[in-house]
Order: structure tokens, then C-alpha cells, then sequence
């Protein structure tokens, strides 16, 4: 692929190359207020070879740009951090906001480059980032992002002239990576893996744009080239409704809401002394996850009053205080409406060895904002793929998914929402808006049964969690981490 790139380059009179790209430049400029209006982000990958001009190239393309609205981040080898998250996660972490350019210099290509030609890893793991890949790029551009990627074409003579250029000067010799020699060395090599990678990540909505980088001033005007129309296309692709995809989840039979028994009973005496051994067991797994360095996430939605906030408390505290986070989730503030809705849950995730406790989650999109209409009915239709897409790369990264619907029926709410309601110092648990969804009970009720039968996975099904007596349900919940997570242990560990 890039040697046959090679052979198609052409030469252009240098001012004649200088007119368009003034050309190129404005009309760049322009666009840049109408992505701002219609609040389109728009991630631009570079990739290339070492010393193929990638910040030299970025540097240009923003010259003449509005620095209020673009980023530009170089992203090094992964820190010690970034490596106990999903791959993916650190560049989830710079997606770019609504109105916004992301300019990246290298990323997921690059990375897995260098993993591949240092052997860090496997066939298997290989295939599975490549299909994460292409999901996440396939999600931005559903959710409403322009992903421009351009890679930098240079032959193996212009590579070495401009290595040994920056090496000769002291100044510019720090810029010049083990990587990028190793690039020289082994050229056959990385051409081969490049080829690998471009090809499998090369999509109708996320496709590869080959520059030829033997020449700067053209280089840029190719760049800009691409740039400017892709922007352009991006508002005409945008009205048209993104495909709603059904993949091949492994689904789990699960029984609806109303077949769910709630007539449980438990006294206190029993619920605290079989609490306690609970908590202990689980206080021990919490060592073993950790020095395991296994991720566990565990996901709560519920009715109201339905005891989440009790049995989420109950279960931390069993847990060493520096090894687990609680995240109340409420609505997405605006820097996080801008963004992908999966984002502010990426951000969130717990690093190896680390629980993190989800009050409220991901699944919003299928159930509040379906029904209040904050979404589109595509938008949500599409979100059942999506979720499972999320947690399949959470498990396939190591993670013990674990879903709670903790369940009562309406009388139960609305004895505890009187309650509540009657007694002062609980009268904060209570607002209008509680009300205003029990009127919409039944509606939830038919959004909540469809939610878990299209997403409880063999990967990471829902419990549902029977709370009309409250100590049953926390006994319930934390019996079922302990099982998931020892189940988790029982694996063999996740090869990289």
C-alpha cells in the first residue's frame, strides 16, 4: 500500500502551490466558524513516519486558525498510568468538544505499530484492539464527529537524510526517538505492519488519506485539501440518520420486571450477621483484585427509592477506602453534553486493581433521555449496540462488568416516597421530579425490560436486585459481587 503510494507523485510549480494553499488556508479559516456554529467536532489523526514533518505539518494547518477553538496533543509512548486503563481510554480522555478541532500527532496507529514490533502483543489481543478501533472510530462518526486521518508518506532515502539532518544539530537532536531509528533500521518491517494496520483500519467513515510527505509545501496542501472537503461532506453526512446496528451479542434470557418476585423477607438479626461475614469475604477478594490487578465496575440503576444509595454503602464499605471510587452520576454537565454521552463514563473508569462504583450510568441514554426525549429515537435505538460494544472492550481489557437493577413494585415506592416525604430529615431524598417520573411508571417500566434484553450479555449481564425488603437486597447485591469477582480470579490471566 504505502510503497505503491510512491510511485503516483506528481510535481507542481512551487507558486502555484503557494496560491492554493493561501486558498486552502481561508477557506479553512471560514469552515472553522461554521463548525463553531453547528457545533460539529472534528478530530484530525496524523500519523507517518519518524521524521515526516507530523508536527511540522499540524503547526501549518493551524496557522491561521482561532486557537479558542482547536487542541493539539502529541501523544507519547503510554505512561505506567495509562497502561493499567483500556487502550482506548487515553484518547477518550482528549476527545475533542462540539465546535472543536482535536489535532493529534500520532495515536492508535502508531501505538500499535510499536507494540506489534516489539512483540507486546499477541494475535489475539491484536485483533481485538482492531476492532476497537474501528467501533470507536465508527461511534464518533454516528454520535457526530468528522475523523480525518492522514498518514505520512516518505521513502526510506528522504527518512534517513532528514534522521541524520536533525541528528548533525544539537538543538534538533532531541527530537529524534529510538523509535525513529529503529523505523530506519528495520523499514521493510514497519512498512509491512503499517500496510497491517492501515489496511484493517481503513472504513467508508473513517478512511486513510496517504499523504505524500517527500515535499512539505505540497504535503500541506494536500492536507488542507483533504481537510476542507471532508469538512465540507461532514454536514452533508450529518443529516443523513446513522445506521442502527444489531451485532452478535451473546444474550441472556432475562425475565421482565413484573415476573421478578419481590416477597422476600429477612430479619435484622439475620441481615447483620450474615452482612458481616459478606463484608469480610469481600474485604479479602478487594487484596486479591488488587494485586491481581484486575478492574472491577459495578453499575446501579434502580427506582427511585428503590435503596441504591443504602446498598451501594453497605457494599464499600467492605472495601479499602484507597482502592474504590463512588461516582453519583447526575445530568451531563455542559462540557460533557459536547461530547461523545459515552465519554464522561470513559473518564471515570478505574484503573487495574480498582473498583469503581457507578450510582447511576451509561444506561440513561436507553431510559431518561429516550423517554424525556433528550435524544433521538436513532440516537438510542442505536445506544443498545453501543453499550455492548463499551462493555465487551471493558471486559476484553480485564474488567468484571457487574449491573445492578435494584427492583421494587409501585406500592413500595410510594410508601417510601411518603415516608420520605413525612419525615424531615429525609426530605431531601424527595423531589418533584421523583413524582413526575412515578406517573411514568409504566412507560420506565417497558424501556427498562427492553434495556435488559438487549444488553445482559454472557460478558456482563444485569442482576436485578430484589429490594422491597431492603436487607435481602443488600445481601443480594454483595453475595453477587463476590461471586462475579471470583469467577474473574478463577481466569487465566488476560495476555497483551
Amino acid at each position: 500500500m504505502l510503497r505503491q503510494y510512491e510511485t503516483r507523485r506528481y510535481q507542481m510549480p512551487q507558486e502555484e502551490i503557494k496560491a492554493l494553499v493561501r486558498e486552502k488556508r481561508a477557506e479553512l479559516v471560514r469552515q472553522q466558524l461554521l463548525i463553531k456554529e453547528q457545533a460539529l467536532p472534528v478530530f484530525v489523526l496524523v500519523e507517518g513516519w519518524g521524521a515526516s514533518g507530523k508536527g511540522t505539518l499540524i503547526g501549518n494547518l493551524i496557522e491561521d486558525l482561532d486557537p479558542r477553538f482547536f487542541h493539539v496533543k502529541k501523544m507519547n509512548a503510554p505512561t505506567e498510568e495509562a497502561k493499567r486503563h483500556p487502550f482506548l481510554w487515553r484518547y477518550m480522555e482528549v476527545m475533542p468538544a462540539a465546535g472543536q478541532f482535536l489535532f493529534l500527532n500520532s495515536g492508535w496507529l502508531s501505538e500499535t505499530a510499536d507494540a506489534m514490533a516489539d512483540n507486546k502483543i499477541d494475535d489475539v489481543s491484536l485483533e481485538q484492539r482492531l476492532r476497537q478501533i474501528r467501533i470507536f472510530e465508527r461511534q464518533l462518526k454516528d454520535n457526530g464527529y468528522l475523523v480525518v486521518k492522514l498518514f505520512l508518506q516518505i521513502p526510506p532515502e528522504e527518512q534517513k537524510q532528514r534522521i541524520e539532518k536533525l541528528m548533525e544539530d544539537k538543538d534538533t537532536k532531541w527530537r529524534v526517538s529510538e523509535k525513529d531509528l529503529l523505523q530506519v533500521k528495520k523499514r521493510e518491517k514497519y512498512e509491512k505492519l503499517y500496510d497491517r494496520l492501515l489496511e484493517a483500519t481503513n472504513t467508508g467513515y473513517a478512511p486513510w488519506n496517504i499523504v505524500d510527505a517527500a515535499d512539505k509545501k505540497q504535503a500541506l496542501l494536500q492536507a488542507l485539501h483533504i481537510l476542507t472537503i471532508q469538512i465540507n461532506q461532514a454536514e452533508v453526512n450529518r443529516k443523513a440518520l446513522p445506521e442502527i446496528l444489531y451485532k452478535d451479542y451473546p444474550l441472556l434470557k432475562m425475565p421482565k420486571l413484573s415476573e421478578v418476585p419481590l416477597n422476600q423477607s429477612l430479619s435484622r438479626e439475620e441481615y447483620e450477621v450474615r452482612l458481616k461475614e459478606l463484608q469480610k469475604k469481600l474485604k479479602k477478594l478487594h487484596n486479591k483484585i488488587y494485586r491481581k490487578k484486575i478492574p472491577v465496575i459495578i453499575a446501579y440503576e434502580g427506582w427511585d427509592a428503590a435503596g441504591k444509595g443504602g446498598n451501594i454503602k453497605r457494599l464499600a464499605s467492605a472495601l479499602d477506602p484507597r482502592g474504590f471510587e463512588v461516582y453519583p452520576i447526575a445530568s451531563p454537565e455542559p462540557h460533557e453534553k459536547s461530547r461523545h454521552y459515552l465519554w464522561r463514563f470513559y473518564h471515570r473508569l478505574p484503573k487495574s486493581g480498582h473498583i469503581a462504583i457507578f450510582d447511576r450510568t451509561w444506561y440513561g441514554r436507553v431510559m431518561v433521555e429516550r423517554i424525556e426525549g433528550f435524544c433521538s429515537e436513532n440516537d438510542w435505538k442505536r445506544a443498545y449496540n453501543e453499550i455492548n460494544e463499551f462493555e465487551k472492550e471493558l471486559t476484553d481489557w480485564g474488567a468484571a462488568v457487574i449491573k445492578f437493577w435494584v427492583h421494587i413494585d409501585k406500592e413500595t415506592q410510594l410508601a417510601r416516597f411518603t415516608e420520605r416525604q413525612n419525615t424531615p430529615e429525609k426530605q431531601w431524598k424527595i423531589t418533584d421530579e421523583d413524582w413526575r417520573n412515578r406517573e411514568k411508571w409504566d412507560v420506565y417500566e417497558t424501556a427498562i425490560d427492553e434495556m435488559i434484553e438487549k444488553t445482559s450479555t454472557e460478558n456482563a449481564p444485569w442482576f436485578i436486585i430484589q429490594s422491597n425488603n431492603k436487607y435481602y437486597a443488600r445481601l443480594q447485591a454483595i453475595q453477587i459481587v463476590i461471586d462475579e469477582i471470583e469467577k474473574r480470579l478463577a481466569l487465566p490471566p488476560r495476555k497483551k
